[in-house]
């Protein structure tokens, strides 16, 4: 039995995926969602309850934690939630098997690898570096995988340009248009993740999901609206000026501003470890497009 934390698109996929294989899934939100299938058990539950957890969690094999505070809740909602998971894969023998993001590393000047110093300078990036150094100096069996920003149809760059794209108007985005950035399928990032876990050689690191070659923003987008049958898209970056504003307004726009380095300067993630140590790949741009358009 394997324990999936969250239902967000990573969650439901790495669910789906371990219960296609055969193994019986129990699936811990707040509200008691997830995705239905004969092998998973949807739950209830308050994952930052380190009790409960335990209980859920028992017999366990891997823990998977995928689950996503909102942004303004991260230094007070991730401390206990990450505890929770640590202390029930402990209790469990589990491992436990983190979906990562890039903010751990800080700005950087060339393309992010897996031994870059995690220098994390923003409020965000240091509760994930603090919550990898604990699961790590616990001794339990984890591993991370680290994506960059989505190809998926929520919490993603298409996700905020598509239906402005539908409607034939222009697309406001807060990334900037022309340079160079690593997009990762949701569903590479999933893979990884379930292949990885049960994998002994892979325990104690942090790995890089595989992602197709950085481009920019505008290419990206140019490139689902034809896969959608879309004419060429109408794209426009707010300035900083603009954020700053919304920022006073809306709390989500005021913690993007912590992390906009990550879409105004080049973001490129080298993923070449993974598919050197385990031969995994990215799924095909097109492909993964396509996915994230019919969703």
């Amino acid at each position: 039995m394997q324990v999936v934390i969250g239902s967000g698109a990573v969650g439901t996929a790495v669910a789906l995926r371990v219960a296609e294989s055969g193994d019986e899934v129990r699936v811990v939100t707040r509200s008691g969602g997830g995705p239905h299938h004969p092998r998973v058990t949807r739950i209830k539950a308050d994952a930052a309850d380190g009790a409960a957890l335990k209980r859920i969690a028992k017999g366990a094999t891997v823990i998977y934690n995928c689950a996503n505070p909102q942004y303004f809740e991260w230094p007070t909602a991730w401390p206990p939630l990450a505890d929770a998971m640590l202390r029930a894969a402990e209790a469990n023998d589990a491992v436990l098997a983190i979906i990562g993001n890039l903010y751990a590393y800080g700005p950087v000047d060339r393309p992010m690898t897996e031994d870059m110093p995690l220098a994390a300078r923003t409020v965000k990036g240091r509760v994930r570096v603090k919550m990898w150094q604990d699961v790590l100096a616990s001794g339990v069996r984890t591993l991370e995988v680290r994506s960059s920003d989505w190809i998926g149809s929520q919490y993603s760059l298409l996700g905020l340009a598509l239906p402005a794209m539908r409607s034939g108007k222009t697309a406001w985005l807060p990334a900037a248009l022309d340079v160079s950035h690593t997009y990762t399928y949701v569903g590479d990032a999933a893979r990884t993740l379930v292949e990885l876990a049960p994998q002994a050689k892979a325990w104690g690191k942090a790995w890089h999901t595989p992602s197709v070659a950085p481009m920019t923003a505008r290419e990206l987008l140019t490139r689902a609206a034809s896969i959608a049958g879309l004419g060429a898209p109408r794209l426009r970056s707010y300035p900083k000026v603009a954020m700053q504003g919304a920022g006073l307004f809306d709390k989500i726009a005021k913690e993007f501003l912590e992390v906009r380095y990550q879409h105004v300067l080049p973001f490129v993630m080298d993923s070449s470890r993974v598919t050197t140590e385990f031969g995994l790949t990215a799924t095909a741009l097109d492909d993964s497009l396509r996915a994230a358009v019919q969703a």
